[in-house]
């Protein structure tokens, strides 16, 4: 069943001799549960297309829908919803919240969409994830492997329909990048929640369901790895 369809995307900036176009005619769609793979080279526009996925980013044309949805023909009030529910985004840095502790970091989309926190689905993340006992700490007092089980949790607080990664693994030593590597599968598997990941490690792209290669902003190739 289909997820996510993409549809003759483009994006570009600058105007005249300055035009960059980051992306170029980009389609293709994603079934439910699949995990994905996005790579390429620095500049090929892969970290466009996650934050245009996300609704991060607004494309210059083309369509994107999730779960039948047309993404970007909601409001902004729509959108800023749609980001919050229907979506988790893990980033490279993290992007913790300094002065809120592990439970907070984690909670906040919750709360920041007026809702209650479900108690149940926290502690399970929690164990997890390996952070209970560390509900209390702050980012500065856990090691960037732990601060980026925090960020998954955030991502998956909501319980999303897709997560979109945006080189998750960047600022860890191997053996962390392949524990958080191995959560992120887990969740994939356990809730049934469609992964894309955007990575420049051959490691991580082998163990995804499928793989896309972008360069200069187009598709060059579209492969499934595993079924």
């Amino acid at each position: 069943m289909e997820i996510l369809r993409v549809e003759n995307l483009t994006k570009t900036y600058g105007s005249g001799t300055n035009t960059v176009r980051a992306l170029d005619g980009v389609s293709f769609s994603v079934e439910k549960g699949q995990f994905l793979a996005i790579i390429g080279p620095s500049g090929s526009g892969k970290s466009t297309l996650l934050h245009i996925l996300g609704g991060v980013d607004t494309p210059t044309s083309g369509k994107v829908f999730m779960d039948g949805q047309d993404v970007y023909a909601k409001s902004e009030e729509q959108l800023a919803i749609f980001r919050r529910r229907e979506v988790g985004l893990i980033y490279q840095f993290y992007n913790l919240i300094p002065v809120l502790d592990v439970r907070e970091n984690i909670t906040l989309p919750v709360l920041m969409d007026g809702r209650k926190v479900n108690e149940k689905r926290l502690r399970e993340l929690l164990d997890t994830l390996g952070l209970v006992g560390r509900e209390k700490h702050l980012p500065n007092q856990l090691s960037g492997g732990q601060q980026q089980r925090v960020s998954i949790g955030r991502a998956l607080m909501n319980a999303p329909a897709v997560v979109l990664a945006d080189e998750p693994t960047g600022n860890l030593d191997s053996r962390a990048s392949q524990e958080i590597v191995d959560l992120l599968k887990y969740s994939n598997r356990q809730y049934g929640q469609t992964l894309i990941v955007i990575t420049h490690d051959e490691s991580i792209a082998l163990q995804a369901d499928r793989v896309i290669a972008i360069e200069d902003g187009r598709i060059i190739r579209d492969e499934v790895t595993r079924r």
